[in-house]
Formats: C-alpha cells, sequence, structure tokens
C-alpha cells in the first residue's frame, strides 16, 4: 500500500490467516523449509501475531522505534521497514499483508526478541516446572569449576595460551549428565512440599545451563593471581609475606566484591533489552545445539543438525590442531613476509608476527590466532572499529619509532617490557630498599624506558577514561536514566522488584524470586572485612583508606564500562586509571601499589563476569537466586583451584616466567604486570610525567576532547553513524604490546565472512550454525592444545624439520638485531634523560 490511510475497519482474523503468512513467519524466524512437523516456538509467535490488535501492534512498534534508536545492534533493515509500517506509506504492500507485518514485527518484540542472534539461543517460552537446581548439577558444576579452573590457570603463563573454555566444559558436561541421568537412583526427600530427588529425570537444558554459570563465573582464574607471581618470585619482587593466608583473604576480597557491585548492576545490563551480551551467544547456542531436539529442515540447502554439526567441527579442529601446534608450526606463525629476508630488520619491524607489527595479509592458519578475538561472536561493527584502532595505532607506532620520539628506537618496537638507558631489562630491584623506593639507586640506575608499544597503549589508556565517561552517559542516557530511577528500590533491602521491565524475558524471568539486594550489601561488607585483614595482618604498608578509594574508583565506572561491554562485546579495564592514582597516592610503596592495584582493578573485572553470566542465566530463564547461589560456591571452588596451581607453578615449575623456559610458560601478562608496577608504583607518575613522557597528562584532555568531537559527529550525523563505535576504536590501540595485527588480522577475514556477508545473505544459516561453530573449532582447540602438552610437548619431543623452525630462525624471533639503534652508539654510551636529570 502507498498512500492508503490506515484504517482499523478490516481487523485480521484468525481465519484470514492461512499457510501463506504462516510459511513468511518461519522464514523470518529461519525455519524455511521445515520437513516433517511444526516449530512450537514459531507456533507461539504466530498465535501471538493472531491475538494482537492493529492498534496495539502500532503502539508496540511506536515503544520499540523510540527504544532502539541508535541501536547498532538491531538489524538496520529492520528498524527502517518498521518506521515505514509505522507511517503507513510508501510501503509496497497490500492492505493483507500490510497488517500481518506490522503484527508480526510487533509480535517478535513484544514476546520474543528483537534481534535475530538472541531468537537464535533463546525461546519465547519457559517452562518453571522444569529442574534446575539439582544435586548431579551441582556435583557437576563443581566438578568441573575444579577442573577447568585449574586447567586454565595452570596454561594461563603460557604463550600461547590454551584454556578450556565454557564451550568444551559444556562439550564434556553433556555425556556426564547423561550419566548421572542413567546410574543415579531417584532417591530424594520432600521440603515444603517440593521433592528433591539424586535423579529427578532426563538431564535438561536448565540443569546444564545452571552448571555452566558456576563453572563459567570460575574459570577465567583470578586477576589477583598476577599479584602472587611478581610479588613473591625473586626474578620480580620476591617478597616473603606473600603467604597462604594472604593469598586466601585478598583473593576473598576481590573476588565477593564483584559479586556485591553485580547485584546493583543487574538493573542497568541485565533485564534492559538493548544490553544483547554478543559474547555470551555461542555458549546458550551450543546449550541448545546439545539438548534442544531439532526439527528436519533444509536450510540453504544444509540438513545437518546443530548437534551433529558441533561434533564433526570439533572432531576436525581437534585433528587439524597438530598441524599447526606441533608437526607445522610454520601454520601458527605463519610470518611468511620475513623469510624473504630475515636477516632484514626493517622489513621484520613491520610485517613480523613477533618482534613486528604483525601488518601481512594471511598472518596464522592456526585456530588460536584466527579466533583469538572470537571473530564469530563480536559484531561485525565491532571488529570493523576494533580494527579501524588498531590500523590507527600502527601508523603512530610507526612515525614514534621511526622518528625516534622519547629513545624509542633504540629498543624493540612492540613489547611490554621496560628497560634501561642501555637498552638492557629494567631489574627494579636495583632502585628498592625494602621493596621501597631508594631514590639514591634510582639516580645510579637511571629511569626506566617503554617500547613505541607499550607507550601507545599507556596513552590510550589515559584517553580511553576522560572519553568514556562523558560519551557513554550522554549516548546511552535514556536507558541509564531509567534504570538509574529504579535504583529507588533499593531502599527496600528485603526485596528486588523488577516488574516495570516489561520485554519478554523479563517477564518469564520474573515468575522466580530475585535475590534480595541485602544480600549483596552484605557480600560486600564481607570482602572489605577480608581486604581490611589483608592489609593490616600482614606487611602490605597498605592503609584503609586506600581500600576506600579503590571502591569509590569503581563505583564511578562500573557503569559506562558495563554498558559498553553489554552493548558491543568490547571489555575494558580499569588497570592503568588505577595504577596512576595509587602512584599519586602512595608513590615509591610497592607493596601497597600491588594490593590495592589487585582490589581496584578486579571488583569491576570480576563485577562484569558475574553479570555476563547472569544475562547468560537470564536469556536461559535459570532462577535468579539459583545463579546467585552457583556463582558464590562457584567462587568458593575457584579460589581452591587457583591457589592450588598458583602455588605449585610458584614453587615447582622451573625457569616459570622466564623467555627460555622450555614449555613456553613466559608469563606475558604477568611481565606486563610487573612492567607497570615499576612504572606507576615504584617510580611513580609524578616522576614519568614531569620527566620521562609528558605527553601522557595530555592524553587525558584529548580523550575529553575527542569525547566532544564524536558526541557532536554522531548528534549531527546520527544515521550515518549508526555503526560508529569511538570507544572500540580507542580499544584497538590497546592491542599493541605485546600483540599485534598478525592476531587480529585473521579474525577479521572471518568476522566479515559470517557476521557481515553470511548474516545479511543467508541470515537463516547464520543463525542456526554461526555460534555452533564457534564454540566446536574453540572446543576442538582447547582439548587438542591440552592434550598436545602433556603428550608431546612437557617431554620435550619435538620434529626436527624446516616447517617447524622457518619461523624461529630470522630476526622476527629476535635472532639478529632487536632495534633501529644501537644503545652503545648514543652521546656517552646510553639514552635517554642525562645522569644529572634523573
Amino acid at each position: 500500500m502507498s498512500d492508503e490511510k490506515i484504517e482499523d475497519k478490516t481487523e485480521f482474523t484468525h481465519s484470514t490467516y492461512q499457510a501463506d503468512y504462516r510459511q513468511v513467519l518461519y522464514e523470518k524466524l529461519g525455519h524455511a523449509d521445515v520437513l516433517d512437523s511444526k516449530i512450537e516456538d514459531v507456533e507461539y509467535i504466530y498465535a501471538k501475531t493472531v491475538e494482537l490488535s492493529l492498534d496495539k501492534s502500532i503502539e508496540i512498534l511506536k515503544n520499540c522505534l523510540e527504544y532502539h534508536e541508535g541501536d547498532p545492534n538491531f538489524p538496520l533493515e529492520d528498524y527502517e521497514l518498521i518506521e515505514k509500517l509505522v507511517e503507513g506509506c510508501d510501503v509496497d504492500l497490500c492492505y493483507d499483508d500490510y497488517v500481518f507485518q506490522v503484527k508480526m514485527y510487533a509480535a517478535l518484540n513484544e514476546y520474543h526478541s528483537p534481534y535475530p542472534e538472541v531468537r537464535a539461543i533463546s525461546s519465547p517460552r519457559d517452562d518453571p516446572a522444569l529442574p534446575c537446581e539439582t544435586f548431579r548439577a551441582y556435583l557437576l558444576g563443581i566438578f568441573w569449576c575444579l577442573v577447568g579452573t585449574g586447567v586454565n590457570e595452570l596454561f594461563s603463563r603460557r604463550n600461547p595460551s590454551i584454556s578450556i573454555s565454557a564451550s568444551v566444559c559444556q562439550m564434556l558436561m553433556y555425556p556426564s549428565g547423561l550419566i548421572l541421568e542413567r546410574i543415579l537412583p531417584d532417591w530424594g526427600v520432600t521440603i515444603f512440599g517440593t521433592r528433591h530427588s539424586l535423579n529427578p529425570g532426563p538431564w535438561n537444558y536448565k540443569e546444564q545451563m545452571f552448571a555452566t554459570v558456576m563453572f563459567d563465573i570460575a574459570i577465567g582464574g583470578m586477576y589477583v593471581g598476577y599479584n602472587f607471581y611478581v610479588e613473591k618470585l625473586k626474578i620480580f619482587y620476591g617478597n616473603t609475606y606473600i603467604t597462604i593466608g594472604y593469598q586466601i583473604l585478598i583473593s576473598l576480597a576481590t573476588q565477593l566484591f564483584g559479586l556485591g557491585f553485580a547485584g546493583l548492576l543487574r538493573r542497568i545490563v541485565i533485564y534492559p533489552v538493548r544490553a544483547v551480551w554478543p559474547t555470551i551467544l555461542p555458549t546458550l547456542a551450543l546449550n541448545r545445539a546439545l539438548l534442544t531436539k531439532e526439527k528436519k529442515e533444509v536450510i540453504n540447502g544444509w540438513s545437518i543438525t546443530r548437534y551433529r554439526l558441533f561434533f564433526l567441527l570439533f572432531a576436525i579442529s581437534f585433528v587439524y590442531l597438530w598441524f599447526p601446534n606441533f608437526i607445522f608450526q610454520a601454520l601458527s606463525y605463519f610470518n611468511w613476509m620475513t623469510w624473504i629476508a630475515p636477516e632484514n630488520f626493517n622489513l621484520t619491524t613491520i610485517t613480523g608476527s613477533m618482534q613486528g607489527l604483525g601488518l601481512n595479509p594471511i598472518t596464522s592458519f592456526d585456530w588460536n590466532f584466527v579466533g583469538y578475538w572470537l571473530p564469530l561472536a563480536f559484531p561485525f561493527y565491532t571488529y570493523m572499529n576494533m580494527m579501524i584502532g588498531m590500523f590507527i595505532g600502527f601508523i603512530i607506532i610507526v612515525a614514534m619509532y621511526y622518528s625516534n620520539y622519547k629513545w624509542t628506537a633504540y629498543l624493540p618496537i612492540n613489547d611490554n617490557n621496560v628497560y634501561t638507558n642501555t637498552g638492557e631489562l629494567y631489574s627494579v630491584k636495583s632502585i628498592l630498599s625494602k621493596s621501597k623506593f631508594d631514590l639514591k639507586k634510582y639516580k645510579e640506575y637511571g629511569p626506566p624506558y617503554l617500547t613505541a608499544g607499550n607507550l601507545l597503549v599507556y596513552g590510550a589508556n589515559c584517553a580511553l577514561y576522560t572519553f568514556m565517561i562523558p560519551y557513554v552517559f550522554f549516548t546511552e542516557r535514556k536507558g541509564l536514566w531509567n534504570s538509574v530511577k529504579s535504583l529507588k528500590e533499593i531502599k527496600n533491602l528485603k526485596s528486588s522488584e523488577f516488574k516495570h521491565f516489561n520485554d519478554p524475558h523479563s517477564r518469564m524471568i520474573l515468575k522466580y524470586k530475585e535475590v534480595p539486594d541485602w544480600c549483596f550489601f552484605v557480600i560486600m561488607i564481607v570482602a572489605f572485612v577480608f581486604a581490611v585483614l589483608a592489609a593490616e595482618v600482614y606487611a602490605t604498608d597498605t592503609p584503609v583508606w586506600g581500600i576506600v578509594l579503590m571502591i569509590g574508583i569503581n563505583a564511578v565506572f562500573v557503569i559506562p564500562l558495563c554498558v559498553i561491554y553489554a552493548v558491543t562485546g568490547y571489555y575494558f579495564n580499569l588497570e592503568v586509571f588505577v595504577e596512576l592514582i595509587i602512584g599519586y597516592a602512595l608513590p615509591g610503596n610497592s607493596n601497597a601499589f600491588m594490593g590495592l592495584k589487585a582490589l581496584g582493578y578486579n571488583i569491576t573485572g570480576q563485577a562484569l563476569q558475574y553479570v555476563y553470566d547472569q544475562k547468560m542465566a537470564h536469556y536461559a530463564k535459570v532462577p535468579p537466586r539459583a545463579v546467585f547461589r552457583g556463582q558464590l560456591f562457584g567462587t568458593i571452588f575457584q579460589i581452591i583451584a587457583s591457589l592450588c596451581v598458583i602455588n605449585w607453578e610458584i614453587y615447582d615449575l622451573k625457569g616459570i616466567c622466564t623467555e627460555d623456559q622450555p614449555n613456553k610458560f613466559t608469563c606475558p601478562s604477568e611481565t606486563s604486570y610487573y612492567s607497570s608496577s615499576v612504572f606507576w608504583g615504584v617510580i611513580g607518575p609524578k616522576r614519568v610525567f614531569n620527566k620521562l613522557y609528558p605527553i601522557l597528562p595530555y592524553c587525558f584532555l584529548i580523550g575529553f576532547i575527542l569525547a566532544i568531537i564524536c558526541l557532536l559527529i554522531r548528534h549531527y550525523f546520527f544515521k550515518q553513524t549508526r555503526w560508529f563505535q569511538p570507544a572500540v576504536i580507542i580499544g584497538g590501540l590497546f592491542n599493541y604490546a605485546p600483540f599485534n595485527l598478525s592476531y587480529f588480522i585473521p579474525g577479521f577475514y572471518v568476522c566479515f565472512a559470517f557476521n557481515h556477508y553470511i548474516k545479511k545473505k543467508y541470515t537463516a544459516w547464520w543463525e542456526k550454525y554461526t555460534y555452533v561453530i564457534s564454540s566446536a573449532l574453540d572446543a576442538g582447540v582447547a582439548l587438542g592444545g591440552i592434550i598436545i602438552f602433556f603428550a608431546v610437548q612437557y617431554k620435550e619431543v619435538s620434529i626436527n624439520w624446516w616447517g617447524n623452525s622457518v619461523s624461529y630462525s630470522g630476526t622476527d624471533a629476535g635472532l639478529f638485531k632487536t632495534s633501529l639503534k644501537d644503545a652503545s652508539s648514543a652521546p656517552d654510551g646510553y639514552f635517554g634523560i642525562r645522569k644529572n636529570e634523573f
């Protein structure tokens, strides 16, 4: 219909809806060629489409347009069509077709989800009677929490690291659940009228999801673990007060504070529809593939079920991993451009995968690299913005390096170490006396210097914090204001009401009791007590007011950080900002710096992980109180497993955190952690800003100015900047030192192919298979990596041939020239600030 006036005189009746319109809905939801029977979820939406009146449907769509204005995750084609449907003109449809389209889109928004990604992994219906928090779910959740945390903690020091993802644990837990379903007796007790059995029936998707939440909160490891390595190991600080008692107290404090904050974030990033959380979707897709029976259908010529596809690709990924990781290792670090001239320093600097910036169109055939940044999970606009930032960072680094800005040409171009003025690795012990800064020793030894890549990362961090606050709070002001208004409910500590959230998933989850806010306040109080005990009982030199300061900083930044993560999938942290504040507040006190940094960073970091899993449970309709208990248990067992592994590695793993560690346990993250502690904690930001790198304070101003510029661009070019995410562009600068473009370029190709081209052209296929493919490849790599390590690498078994040595035989492996300029050729035999100016 073009200019025909819309009147409600011809109401659609149920009899008018026949097979053709039902088929349109099936096609819209990705089930165009169902071969044997109807799909219950689609039939449910179809029934709701029939029930809606035209007036009600238009009202729903008007509210949808207002709420999702500027939403980068909302399909642009759908948004533009809905605009035309609401206006009632310029729509090339007959009246009946027009009414059906209006009602169909209204039903999808009112009873399911406007996002195809969410529709692909969730159901518009829920069965509250389905068992969830069962004995066997707890048993498997705790078991895989211990196994997953232990393995991930063990391999997190390795480069490249190997980890068991939630997908792997889900895959292994599924047959475990089926085994318990067969062997456990149906013994149970009745409490308050409800029977609790060891074996309540078939293993179901809610039990699987509940157990997944338990181990997913744990398998990422503890950030405070970095603290233990850097403070305890002799190659770093070698402090003796890092006993098991201190480790337990500070671990409980850092982990539990996050859970307390997460409870207050529920109204902001769990219940709101716009909080999509794209990176959780593969885990949910695998859950459905394993436990939801599929109808026979053909999608773009594919009839294989998600279950079979997962195990097929898992097997292929597992077998193939042996080639880039053991048989033909050049497929992993495929630095083929450096093979042309292995001793050419400039070629390596630009294209090298290990010592360079990684500008190489084909960098790897190893899913460890290709899937490093979750290319099948992130929206393409997020990956695109990140790559824009990386190429901007590439230009800045090259310009700094070849102009010898701040003496960077005397150092490697892109690593995360700090150096002396002669190009040697900086030894922090040379400027300390009893773990505190010694000015006399510092003047003798000299200040630390950053590589070009590391300097860029620090500058980008400074710019981000002043950019993020005004930009996020302004662009998300409507949703944030509604959420802030709902915070008045917190005054009723005995309950938590979320009834004003009226989307379908929130309505379904409201059938279950929410966790009262007082529970989260109690957890925060307990965490605070643990933090004070750790600071006061042990020789940390940490004032209690420092702990309060860290809590206050996190209270300010947790909302914008969480909003960015929920919408784009991109994760930022407070590490550099916390370092800066502590460095100013407690200059030269390395002990206090390390403890407060662990606390200041991890409150928000852990809070984001908790709400991440709570949103996953929200989509799966796992009761909130069950999630709360599961996360609490998961955290306790995480601490137990992590501390066991950490202390074993510290005391028993030979050469841990050294560059020549035979099994690649070189600790890149711990090295960065140590470098930043020297830079900000021991020497302090005052000396860094005033003497070494005075540009860094201006980065805060640059960030604020950029926020204003980007807000103006967004205001005047709103439609053209729908997918413009400047915070993610800045985040792209963070991906250097020690990483580079080689870790992200192959993933960009994959993300473009799947999350742009296939998603747009073959939407139904994309909805059914993409997240399952992601989970299968990740699972194969994770399990294969573990087996390869213990089967051959740990026993130092190797295959000596060209394919395993070519990537490591040139400048890119650090065998020849490692810097543009030789420090010995500098004036007086050293570069940087003159000795009388330190």
